[in-house]
């Protein structure tokens, strides 16, 4: 059972995380936890001191978290980029395509579900912020910004 993924290099960040609200009201910390329905831009102008983000999924219903990972891989943010709480399996993939590398579900996940999810697809469909190239602009190479 996986109780813990990690898609970055070197070891996983063990620093406990602060609400978003210490964070700001300090100087110390380097990693901080997002909870559903803040707002992740309050962290832009203090990437280059964060280390760790955790976003927490509540409920796998619960999307806000996607927005979160992709606000702040867009700004510039290249620390580790957790997924905490509600984690499904097959959300692994899309929460990879959004900026998460690493993952610390509520819920231990089947290992061989894992792997099986990690490799169903070997293209993707819409651009995101992890560099994979869109199968429509595999198809059409005149497309600059694929």
């Amino acid at each position: 059972m996986v109780e813990f993924l990690s898609f970055r290099d070197g070891e996983a960040s063990q620093e406990p995380s602060v609400t978003v609200e210490s964070f700001t009201g300090q100087s110390n910390s380097t990693a901080v936890r997002i909870e559903a329905g803040e707002d992740a831009r309050e962290l832009l102008p203090y990437l280059d001191r964060l280390s760790l983000v955790e976003v927490n999924f509540p409920a796998y219903t619960d999307g806000r978290g996607y927005s979160a990972a992709r606000i702040l891989r867009e700004a510039g943010y290249a620390g580790e980029l957790r997924a905490v709480g509600d984690v499904l399996v097959d959300q692994i993939v899309p929460m990879r395509r959004c900026g998460f590398d690493s993952f610390h579900p509520d819920k231990p996940l089947d290992d061989a579900a894992v792997e099986r999810a990690l490799h169903r697809y070997a293209d993707v469909y819409q651009k995101t912020v992890d560099g994979r190239r869109p199968v429509w602009a595999k198809r059409h190479p005149e497309i600059v910004n694929g």
